[in-house]
């Protein structure tokens, strides 16, 4: 799949600590033009993706439902009149293992969860959108979000949350899973593209590395959570505090990537904990079977 459409950026004025600099919407085509991610519920930066488009805006696209990538869908579609694409609504795609955690009443961290958010279509991973001049496949890259959508564009992945050039990105259960996020690593790994374009920070133009990365990255972390449930059982919280080195302001980001884990440790039998697996249960290393 090969493309030369052109590709512009629009930041949001939202920086933050899960942000950082704020929020990419992408513009793509000229005469037909998709937005990729309309950003936050703010006027100003709505209208400065109008004022950037030489063309009309015909698709707008949202990877995923969290207030910071699709709370300005509803302004720009009001000021276009396009359809908006994306996998589903913020509840959309989740594994059985999130689901159930979901109904202990847990809720997503994080940027916040976008709860009246609708596309007007769905998409499903491989399907197909084109105009003249720009060719956009759909893939379904779970792991920050159930109904997590990236966007191929000839050798380019436009990849919402789930790969940042400048961080890692949040895995908050029930709405990120950490056993989807290895396989969506593994899936862009397979496409090869020549750069990804995330929603948050720059551009990154050697992607095979940056990927692999983080998923050691990830590998090192279950190994130290395995390390300190040797030592001692622990809640999320707990075990937490005595791995990460992060001020408190992201303590709570830092508890959910540990659940994260700890889930997916579970599923492998790995760890246990003690009733069901909601957020504030003590989890203990799994005990060795014997042969």
């Amino acid at each position: 799949m090969s493309n030369a459409a052109k590709v512009r950026v629009v930041r949001a004025p939202n920086p933050s600590a899960m942000t950082g600099p704020g929020t990419n919407s992408f513009l793509i085509g000229e005469e037909e033009v998709v937005v990729i991610d309309p950003g936050p519920d703010d006027l100003g930066h709505v209208q400065a993706i109008l004022d950037a488009v030489e063309g009309r805006i015909s698709h707008i696209l949202v990877t995923h439902a969290h207030l910071d990538h699709s709370a300005g869908v509803a302004l720009l579609a009001q000021a276009t009149g396009a359809p908006v694409f994306a996998f589903g609504n913020a509840e959309s795609g989740r594994s059985p293992t999130m689901a159930r955690l979901a109904q202990t009443g847990l809720v997503g961290g994080g940027e916040g969860i976008d709860q009246v958010f609708r596309p007007d279509i769905f998409l499903r991973h491989g399907e197909v959108l084109q105009s003249d001049d720009w060719v956009i496949e759909a893939l379904h890259t779970p792991g920050h979000m159930g109904g997590h959508l990236s966007f191929r564009l000839g050798d380019a992945i436009f990849c919402g949350d789930l790969i940042m050039g400048w961080s890692t990105t949040l895995i908050s259960p029930p709405d990120g899973d950490l056993v989807d996020y290895f396989r969506s690593l593994d899936l862009l790994a397979g496409l090869a593209p020549r750069i990804l374009y995330p929603a948050h920070g720059d551009p990154v133009t050697d992607p095979l590395p940056r990927l692999a990365e983080l998923g050691a990255h990830r590998r090192h972390r279950t190994a130290q959570i395995l390390s300190a449930l040797d030592e001692a059982g622990g809640t999320a919280a707990d075990l937490a505090a005595r791995i990460y080195a992060v001020p408190q302001h992201l303590m709570p980001a830092a508890e959910r990537n540990v659940l994260a884990h700890l889930l997916a440790l579970a599923d492998l039998g790995a760890v246990t904990y003690d009733g069901g697996p909601a957020a504030g249960v003590r989890w203990h290393r799994a005990a060795a079977a014997e042969g």
